[in-house]
């Protein structure tokens, strides 16, 4: 049965906040909303799952955020940044401590963001249900299979957290995962802040003018889309956005006349607010401008270096059983290929210890990559002891049928 009444939903919380952890998973709908929209909750504890109608008239949710917001009970998710996001934008707040299995997964070797169900087979040989992952869950009332679906996101998940906990007490990584919950349960993760909207085009544009136009724009867009509940593309798409970014139209007419932009729509009301957003960000001083990521990994970066920390990384991250990814990302590698003092997560804690210390050594030529026995292997080398590298050999070249010296003594005359 689904929780639709306050009391009873109160009632399951309080039994809920006497055990030490619950697991937490959400349904909802955003394919038509800027926000997440709330149909199901899901939670369980070793006594059983309890399923809320968040939809359900009349329903007070606070219990359900008390829960949340409890420090003596651990909220275990998988993947949990989009329902984090929902506790955040309904109530205000992040749940903590938390205890997230796919990024557990990741430091102990299942791979970069394993799935929920390739998680559950893995950890306890179970194949699940997975029909009712894409329903309507704003219908009801809900079917038998969908309940179902519910219950067994937080039912298994209850047996893999046992077992992620308990590998990373035994292997010593217990603590890999307090960096990476700090950033999951930060408020500052789930901010949507207008005036922070350019940052996912910064490498996108190339010129200041370009930069203040896309800051203005973006914000524009983002005020909007929060404020009519749609999503972003339905304000204007990321092409068109770009394109008044970097063509900076005066007027209705030049704004008409972009090729992404939607026809008509330069003398609607957004029109008219999208080139005042243009006015403002041509009048914006320079010198105020954010610095322009010319080049993402950072100047200097020789793409030689990068391939060699890529393939280093791959290796360790194979060593270790560990996801490469949460060790380090394209990006990482490349400030690091260009700085050796970059700040970056792989140049801190048991990243560094794991891999960063490494990463140095092979860019200062004190550590080789080999391989043996068909795996790559690190050597360590002193580049003051050991002497230039040999000079490289002529290439010879093939004939035909066999192989002839590149030598114009050998060469073929007239004749031969």
């Amino acid at each position: 049965m689904m929780i639709t009444a306050t009391a009873d939903l109160a009632a399951a919380c309080a039994r809920l906040a006497r055990s030490p952890y619950v697991t937490v998973d959400t349904e909802f709908l955003r394919e038509t909303t800027f926000w997440p929209k709330l149909c199901v909750v899901q939670l369980a504890d070793d006594e059983g799952p309890v399923v809320v109608d968040a939809l359900a008239p009349d329903i007070d949710l606070q219990p359900l955020f008390d829960l949340m917001a409890n420090e003596s009970v651990l909220k275990v998710f998988h993947a949990g940044r989009q329902d984090i996001e929902i506790f955040h934008h309904l109530a205000g707040l992040v749940p903590h401590p938390v205890f997230d299995t796919q990024i557990a997964a990741m430091v102990l070797g299942f791979g970069d963001s394993v799935s929920y169900d390739q998680l559950v087979q893995r950890t306890t040989g179970v194949t699940l249900d997975k029909s009712s992952r894409f329903t309507d869950w704003s219908r009801r009332p809900l079917s038998d299979d969908q309940i179902t679906y519910a219950i067994a996101d937080v039912t298994h998940l209850r047996t893999v957290y046992a077992k992620l906990s308990a590998d990373l007490v035994k292997r010593g990584r217990a603590e890999w995962l307090v960096e990476e919950m700090e950033v999951l349960t930060s408020p500052a993760t789930y901010r949507a802040e207008p005036d922070d909207a350019w940052q996912r085009f910064r490498s996108r544009v190339k010129k200041p003018r370009d930069l203040a136009v896309l800051m203005e724009v973006a914000a524009w867009r983002e005020r909007e889309a929060q404020g009519r509940d749609v999503p972003r593309s339905r304000v204007l798409k990321d092409d068109a956005l770009l394109e008044v970014a970097t063509r900076a139209p005066k007027t209705a007419d030049a704004l008409g006349g972009l090729r992404t932009f939607p026809r008509g729509y330069e003398r609607s009301r957004a029109g008219q607010e999208i080139l005042e957003a243009v006015a403002r960000g041509l009048a914006l001083d320079p010198a105020s401008l954010p610095e322009i990521d010319r080049d993402r990994g950072g100047a200097g970066a020789n793409p030689a270096t990068v391939e060699l920390l890529k393939v280093l990384l791959r290796m360790i991250a194979e060593q270790n059983a560990v996801a490469a990814k949460i060790i380090a990302n394209s990006d990482d590698l490349e400030r690091i290929a260009a700085d050796d003092a970059a700040e970056v997560p792989a140049l801190h804690g048991w990243r560094r210890e794991l891999f960063g210390d490494k990463a140095l050594k092979l860019k200062a030529g004190e550590l080789a990559l080999a391989v043996e026995r068909g795996r790559v292997v690190t050597l360590a080398r002193d580049p003051a002891e050991d002497g230039p590298l040999p000079a490289p050999q002529p290439r010879r070249r093939r004939g035909g049928r066999g192989e002839r010296a590149a030598d114009p003594a050998s060469a073929p005359v007239a004749g031969d």
